[in-house]
């Protein structure tokens, strides 16, 4: 096919923003961010959006598109992106997906699984659950029905640990025994580069970003949602452990440190999902781009 998809993955604060405009440059071509929490306008610091410097370099789509207050799913993704896809072929034979939000990633890939009917009932039992009993009871409870889920899946997600569970009870089965099916036929061929480094490496550069965020005023940032706190979308790392130090449960210090602590999880949970993935070709992140550009010349036909 000479239409492209070149998508671009790796663990959090590994350098894939900048690695994507240098490839949308190459190719003179756009950027369609799959960052689930770039998603929204009231989140700008701690989900680490592209600077104004950076969105200039090349045209984004999916940044800060969304209010909190919408209900946007993987679902709607799918569709919205797949739309903008074939829309923006029409002019571009080359286009970049970036973003760390693996499942969204997937999504457009491979379409999306499908997935049994939810019983009556059990949305409300797992909700008296988590009220009840505190998140960590459900965590606990998926780690026993899907031990491969709970692996992958970014473990302080509310939203996605109750979806999965939904499953398991209603059907009876795990819920990773439902995914990866088949994949959805797309009119474009995909190419998957990732970006890694060493442990040690990626979490000093975490370290590094949240630090940096808290400079940029994250505190004040999270400050001015607390009153839409249990939003799905502000139930994530740099946003919960921050409605925690505000409700007096811990110390700013605290609540800093476990952002970073939170977000190091969250990369390992990336990476495992994309190890998963034989398709991804790994560079180094100091790897120079002219290397990576040749690559990528090879694999689209590209000169």
């Amino acid at each position: 096919m000479s239409k492209h998809l070149i998508a671009i993955v790796g663990p959090t604060a590994i350098g894939k923003t900048a690695l994507s405009i240098k490839v949308a440059q190459h190719f003179n071509t756009e950027i369609l961010s799959a960052d689930s929490r770039q998603f929204f306008k009231e989140m700008y610091i701690g989900t680490a959006v592209p600077s104004p410097e950076e969105l200039a370099g090349a045209t984004h789509h999916f940044i800060q598109h969304l209010s909190v207050d919408d209900l946007y799913s993987v679902g709607h993704f799918e569709k919205d992106a797949i739309e903008k896809i074939s829309l923006l072929h029409t002019t571009y034979n080359h286009l970049v997906m970036v973003g760390g939000s693996g499942m969204y990633v997937d999504a457009v890939i491979n379409g999306l699984d499908e997935f049994p009917d939810i019983k009556d009932g059990v949305r409300e039992e797992l909700k008296n659950l988590l009220e009840n009993n505190g998140f960590e009871e459900l965590q606990k409870l998926l780690l026993e029905k899907d031990p491969t889920y709970y692996q992958t899946v970014d473990i302080q997600n509310t939203q996605r640990v109750i979806r999965a569970l939904e499953v398991c009870i209603s059907s009876g089965k795990a819920f990773s025994s439902f995914r990866n099916k088949e994949r959805t036929p797309r009119n474009f061929n995909t190419i998957k580069i990732g970006l890694q480094a060493d442990r040690d490496i990626i979490y000093d550069r975490i370290n590094q970003r949240v630090d940096l965020m808290i400079e940029m005023g994250l505190v004040n940032e999270v400050k001015s949602l607390l009153s839409r706190k249990d939003n799905n979308a502000l139930i994530t790392v740099g946003y919960r452990e921050l409605f925690e130090y505000f409700e007096g449960a811990v110390t700013l210090e605290r609540a800093i440190e476990n952002i970073k602590t939170n977000t190091r999880r969250f990369a390992k949970r990336q990476m495992t999902w994309y190890r998963r993935d034989n398709s991804i070709h790994w560079f180094d992140y100091k790897t120079p781009f002219e290397e990576i550009a040749r690559f990528l010349n090879t694999k689209t036909h590209y000169s």
